[in-house]
């Protein structure tokens, strides 16, 4: 199936907006479990709704997964990730108190930060716990009925990286007395079965070799920095002998799906020990 992306002219801020609204819009939150996803581009899962944008998201499988277990209520699944996000602009935007304080009824909120804070915060291994900290101790006020769910990141960065960001973020969870989802290394796990089939190709067309930009043209977006996308292997072949071609560690849709197959067998058994106590 061939992809043609010259014509899109979405950016991801755009995208992100749409998602908020289309996912607010249409809650129900009446008899529903409200979970809401805080994070970076890795939970935001912009490029495939952009690429593919009949697939299901990220928040939906999550949603239609949980639904697979008869015994658990429904859900409604918000999307709240932005691309480029780190905790510190996610408060002094203002962008926590515009979408986040005031949403309704939530009942889990899982919290995926650390990859952006690590390169845009200064003094990062002292700030970054403060703002963590300040994040959660926001969301109690808010939420005081909802379970704060600190999450480490996924194998994005180098190992050492990884190590140095997840440590902080346990200790974090420690200090607060909450459970913390260890997704890194159930997607390590998953990454042993190939270690590129679970993020995007994005390579800029200005490094394309001239006698193939025919091939490459019809998956080019159309940002201010022209990129080749697909989300899976299938222009390997072609361009995996460039340097940098499997550079990009976002999520795929294969990715995606394990992130949310963890979350819901993470999810699962913690709703049910809830709704036992009531």
């Amino acid at each position: 199936m061939r992809h043609r992306f010259s014509f899109l002219r979405i950016s991801l801020a755009t995208l992100s907006i749409f998602a908020f609204t289309f996912a607010t819009s249409h809650a129900e939150h009446e008899d529903k479990i409200q979970i809401l996803l805080l994070g970076d581009s890795s939970t935001a899962a912009g490029m495939p709704k952009v690429v593919a944008p009949k697939e299901l998201r990220f928040e939906d499988v999550i949603r239609l997964l949980l639904a697979a277990e008869a015994d658990l209520p429904p859900t409604n699944v918000i999307n709240l990730g932005l691309s480029g996000e780190f905790i510190r602009g996610l408060i002094d935007s203002g962008r926590y108190e515009a979408k986040v304080s005031k949403l309704p009824g939530l009942d889990y909120i899982f919290i995926r930060y650390g990859l952006n804070d690590d390169s845009k915060r200064e003094n990062f291994e002292a700030n970054f716990p403060k703002d963590y900290h300040e994040l959660l101790a926001k969301l109690r006020t808010d939420h005081p009925q909802a379970m704060l769910i600190p999450m480490t990141v996924i194998p994005f960065a180098d190992e050492k990286t990884s190590t140095k960001i997840n440590n902080l973020i346990r200790a974090v969870a420690s200090e607060e007395k909450l459970t913390l989802f260890d997704i890194y290394p159930l997607y390590a796990v998953a990454l042993k079965r190939g270690p590129d089939m679970l993020n995007y190709r994005a390579y800029p067309l200005s490094k394309i070799p001239d006698n193939l930009r025919s091939i490459a043209q019809r998956y080019v977006n159309a940002e201010a920095d022209p990129k080749v996308v697909v989300l899976d292997n299938r222009l390997d072949a072609i361009f995996g002998h460039l340097p940098g071609w499997f550079r990009d560690r976002h999520p795929n849709i294969a990715g995606y799906n394990v992130i949310a197959t963890e979350t819901a067998k993470f999810l699962a058994p913690v709703i049910r020990e809830r709704r036992a106590k009531k």
